[in-house]
């Protein structure tokens, strides 16, 4: 093995898939910090394969509390390798605005490859719920603000949906073949003018280890019962980036919730716009951040 010195013998490592289960951190995430920015340093079998030990993982977690603080990846190996006695000096900005402005310039010009280019290298380098927090939900906010009085705002929505349609249905895919977690339905409300809240809600829900199933079109509410049993789904998550109609949350939801044999949940700016019309119903009102609807929609599912 490679940097034999680096731990003691008889110290417990682990595989990458462990490390990436116990820390949240996908395996190709944890690959780039290693090579890119030498942020871990992992001894190798000999054939090759990337063991952790315990120190490693603490240190992945060191690495997360930076980069939930809005500090670049590039500049994180400088903090973390402080003397722990030394006070970590607060770095004067994030790279978070300049991606952002990026983001939304590549969006409002319909530039294909350099969205594909943020998309992938955000993703690459920090975990999902950092990518969807700093990221993608707040250009999304940004850009609805916009699109309300914009010439060309439909077609920009339309191409930033077929964009997000096939590179998060492609990591839909392939999460869903190894996840262990209960099903989760999602589906959107009918006033939603488009599925952007809903695909980075099931992002957001993958990421948390659900295996999703996704509908990318408002169902009738009288269909979403068996659309539940069907599908055997522990939980319905519905998302919309609209309030709604008033009936609709006041009366359809509410009645749904007592027809499902499984939680209802309600996530997306619907959530925190409509809060005070649903407080006392079965609606579980999840909230308008994408990772954290996600946690805390865990404990009201009853699994097997």
């Amino acid at each position: 093995m490679t940097d034999k010195g680096a731990h003691p013998a008889d110290t417990p490592l682990y595989p990458i898939r462990e490390v990436s289960r116990i820390t949240g951190v996908n395996s190709v995430t944890l690959r780039a910090w290693e090579r890119r920015y030498g942020l871990i340093r992992p001894k190798r079998t000999p054939k090759g394969h990337r063991l952790y030990a315990r120190e490693d993982i603490e240190r992945v977690e060191r690495i997360l509390q930076w980069l939930s603080r809005g500090v670049p990846v590039s500049q994180v190996k400088e903090l973390i390798d402080q003397p722990q006695s030394a006070p970590a000096a607060e770095p004067a900005s994030g790279d978070w605005p300049s991606q952002r402005r990026q983001l939304m310039t590549a969006i409002e010009a319909l530039d294909q490859g350099r969205m594909e280019t943020l998309f992938t290298q955000a993703l690459a380098l920090y975990p999902v719920a950092t990518c969807l927090v700093e990221l993608w939900q707040p250009v999304l906010r940004e850009l609805e603000e916009h699109w309300s009085d914009q010439l060309g705002a439909a077609l920009q929505r339309r191409c930033l949906e077929a964009f997000l349609r096939t590179r998060i249905g492609i990591r839909l895919y392939h999460a869903n073949r190894l996840a262990k977690g209960p099903v989760l339905l999602l589906a959107p409300l009918p006033d939603d003018p488009g599925t952007l809240w809903l695909l980075l809600a099931a992002l957001a829900a993958s990421d948390a280890g659900y295996q999703v199933q996704l509908l990318d079109s408002a169902l009738p509410f009288a269909e979403l019962p068996l659309a539940v049993e069907r599908l055997r789904a522990a939980a319905l998550v519905l998302v919309s980036g609209r309030a709604e109609r008033a009936d609709l949350i006041r009366r359809q939801l509410p009645r749904l919730a007592e027809q499902l044999d499984a939680p209802l949940g309600l996530c997306g700016p619907v959530a925190r716009i409509r809060s005070g019309d649903l407080a006392d119903s079965l609606v579980e009102l999840l909230g308008d951040d994408l990772p954290l609807a996600m946690a805390r929609m865990r404990p009201l599912i009853h699994e097997p």
